[in-house]
């Protein structure tokens, strides 16, 4: 075949290229030497010589289409109304697939010819162009739109009747439905004939919304004799599955394009129409929790505007009023662990409700994060403390201490990890690190801890739920113990190389003054025991030799000790408080003591000494016939002590928290926190230099939010005091704006 220019004959070329192209059109069988043929001859006339006859062929074949397609509709009318669709969609079947290949027996025409004529959609907007209404189409595009002009608007309005009627039947299960695939592939035809154009506005026209129109009136029904005939339950169960078997339908018979349309129309008339009903019955479903009900309404609700915040609203109430109740019926024994415990087990309940019936939806765990904080924070009065970080730190403090008996090892720890939930909806953090440094300092110090791990181990879960600074102080605690253990074997070691032999087995904790909240801040007077005088001396001459600068502190009431008695019928071994060791050590050289000689001899303040003679008592050790401890009330070594344990110890009942200690601890708290208000307020002024007090209110709430909530009368005291302290001031313009005072 040459490829150069000839001249050609058109009415002998299109003759040939006719016949061809009716059997194209009409799916009959062509030879492929014949299609190569007539391949040759499209391209020969387009390139003919003198004149090309691209046009001519173009004209041509629009005509021989437009003639086709007319007889076609003929053909298709006269099989009857009743088996239009069936018909149409044959035609079309046939017609489609012919003009798709018809498109590549015409690949020249349209690549070199037709599509360099073409004007760009560029040229058209911005060239102040206008598209000619002669100008040609491919050849695919081309028999589309002459199928779209000859078939389908003469029947179109036929057509979709039938097609409503046939979709219609197919929603209700009666009657002999039209195959799903003539349905589909009519429906399809609308589309496909502007794929070129890449658009399906006649699809949307002539289709889509009558057949938007029907559903809504069908549903609109539906759901009116629904209502009438079922409850709530029974009305959302059959609207789920409406709206399942809608969507299924869709995806059978539509256009991508439809499938939310037909959604949001169905959602429209059967739920958006009645849902003051459903949100009606919202609350009864929530507070009895009927979860599959529950299940239905947010399935239904969840893509609805404004459906699913009522929901939400009233999950957090109901949430809520569990909590609350929770609560308000602990008992007074270990009311701590059942503080804590109930939180966990509301927590989890409402937690695996949530990822069962909402499905994990973030708004709902949301809501919950909000009712648990609610109940967690609770007061009874607006100026009552909050109890809840006082029992938290208790709850660590009884699974941390050697008590927690009957529990394993791998049970406290998973209730120790569990029991972070709570921590984490504390809004008064630093009242629980207060309380629980107080704790934390007693079980290491009086060597309570059920593990070192553990306790470690609970450090490192509060330092990844607050960060660093919070548990700085616990860190610090825990290693001054750790190195503690060294120092003692050194000291242990420089005993040996000076020869001295102490009597006494003797361990030391030397403690971080700034770290450990120790209580007493007036050092209690003592006159040691001259048992422990050398003791004393030979640690503070190892102490000094190898720290310089360094000043020690003895916290005598912090200390115990292990005594063994040995005057009675069998030996025993008790574990007391240094000052009650002292107390006893005078009874070596007899057997009976006034108390103002006993306190004489000791230096001990009243209230010390009536506390520790109060435990001796108690634990029969001494004896007198005076119901009131007086300066002259005697004192008597019980020689006829008995106990069936000969291993125990009497310093327990002095480890408790007093009330007073409590007071005093929240009252720290609060001096505490205007401290760190102040800092704030000088960080944040430093840094704006000017600021409006609204401005400087919100950044101090947001700073402190992590620790603690601070009320707004408390930061103004604090701006005030500020102020009075010449940090800060009010600027000359405005009572309303502060400056920083460099």
């Amino acid at each position: 075949m040459s490829l150069k220019p000839k001249k050609v004959d058109f009415t002998e070329t299109w003759q040939a290229l006719q016949e061809t192209v009716k059997c194209v059109i009409t799916l009959n069988n062509v030879p492929r030497s014949i299609w190569n043929d007539r391949f040759t001859d499209v391209y020969s006339l387009c390139v003919a010589y003198p004149e090309p006859l691209a046009d001519r062929l173009y004209l041509e074949t629009k005509q021989f289409l437009d003639n086709h397609v007319k007889n076609l509709l003929v053909n298709v009318r006269a099989k009857g109304e009743a088996n239009l669709l069936k018909s149409y969609y044959e035609a079309w079947s046939e017609y489609s697939l012919g003009i798709n290949y018809l498109h590549l027996l015409y690949l020249y025409l349209n690549q070199q010819h037709i599509k360099k004529q073409k004007l760009s959609e560029a040229e058209i907007i911005f060239g102040n162009l206008t598209p000619d209404s002669q100008e040609q189409m491919e050849i695919g595009e081309l028999g589309f739109e002459i199928w779209k002009k000859n078939m389908i608007e003469p029947l179109k309005e036929d057509l979709v009747n039938l097609l409503l009627e046939g979709i219609h039947c197919d929603r209700v299960g009666d009657g002999n439905p039209t195959a799903v695939h003539i349905i589909k592939g009519v429906i399809q035809s609308f589309v496909t004939v502007e794929e070129f154009k890449k658009k399906v506005k006649l699809y949307e026209e002539i289709f889509e919304g009558p057949f938007l129109q029907a559903s809504g009136e069908y549903y609109k029904q539906e759901a009116s004799r629904l209502l009438q005939e079922c409850n709530v339950s029974l009305y959302m169960e059959r609207v789920s599955q409406r709206l399942k078997e809608e969507q299924m339908r869709s995806q059978r018979f539509l256009h991508h394009t439809s499938f939310n349309k037909v959604k949001e129309k169905c959602e429209q008339h059967m739920i958006v129409d009645h849902l003051e009903f459903l949100h009606g019955e919202c609350k009864p479903m929530i507070q009895q929790e009927r979860r599959k009900d529950l299940t239905y309404m947010y399935s239904l609700l969840r893509s609805i505007p404004h459906g699913i915040p009522l929901l939400i609203n009233e999950m957090l109430e109901h949430i809520k009023q569990q909590g609350l109740q929770c609560i308000a019926n602990l008992g007074e024994e270990n009311v701590y662990c059942q503080f804590v415990d109930s939180m966990l087990d509301l927590h989890k309940k409402y937690k695996d409700m949530i990822n069962e019936v909402f499905a994990g939806d973030q708004a709902f765990v949301g809501a919950l994060d909000r009712a648990c904080s609610s109940v967690v924070n609770y007061r009874s009065t607006p100026k009552v403390t909050a109890r809840a970080p006082e029992m938290l730190a208790k709850y660590y403090d009884f699974l941390l201490k050697r008590s927690a008996k009957g529990m394993s090892e791998a049970e406290i720890d998973d209730r120790l990890a569990r029991s972070i939930i709570v921590f984490k909806y504390l809004d008064d953090k630093d009242v629980f690190q207060k309380f629980y440094s107080r704790m934390l300092a007693r079980r290491l110090i009086h060597q309570q801890s059920q593990s070192m791990d553990a306790e470690e181990a609970m450090i490192n879960r509060l330092k990844d739920a607050c960060g660093y600074e919070f548990t700085n102080k616990f860190q610090r605690m825990f290693n001054d113990i750790t190195v503690s253990s060294d120092l003692n074997s050194k000291f242990n070691a420089f005993l040996k190389s000076e020869n001295c032999d102490l009597g006494i087995s003797f361990t030391i904790y030397v403690l971080q003054a700034g770290a450990w909240p120790l209580g007493q801040t007036a050092v209690t007077p003592f006159n040691v025991p001259q048992e422990l005088e050398k003791s004393v001396q030979m640690f503070e001459k190892f102490y000094h030799s190898s720290f310089n600068g360094r000043r020690l502190t003895w916290l005598h009431h912090l200390c115990h000790a292990e005594v063994k008695l040995g005057y009675l019928k069998k030996p025993y071994q008790i574990t007391m408080q240094t000052f009650q060791m002292a107390i006893l050590l005078l009874f070596e050289t007899t057997d009976s003591l006034s108390c103002k000689e006993i306190q004489d001899t000791l230096q001990l303040n009243t209230e010390q000494f009536s506390k520790h003679v109060a435990s001796l008592l108690d634990s029969k050790l001494l004896l007198t016939t005076s119901e009131d401890i007086t300066p002259d009330t005697v004192l008597t070594l019980n020689l006829e002590y008995n106990n069936k344990r000969t291993k125990f110890r009497i310093t327990a009942a002095l480890q408790r928290e007093s009330p007073q200690e409590v007071e005093q601890t929240l009252s720290s708290v609060d001096e505490d926190r205007k401290l760190y208000l102040q800092a704030a307020i000088v960080r944040i002024m430093k840094s704006r230099k000017l600021l409006k007090h609204n401005a400087l209110i919100q950044e101090v709430l947001s700073q402190a939010k992590g620790t603690f909530s601070p009320s707004i009368s408390m930061i103004k005291k604090c701006i005030e005091a500020l102020i009075d302290k010449q940090y800060i001031e009010r600027t000359p313009n405005s009572s309303d704006e502060y400056s920083y005072v460099a």
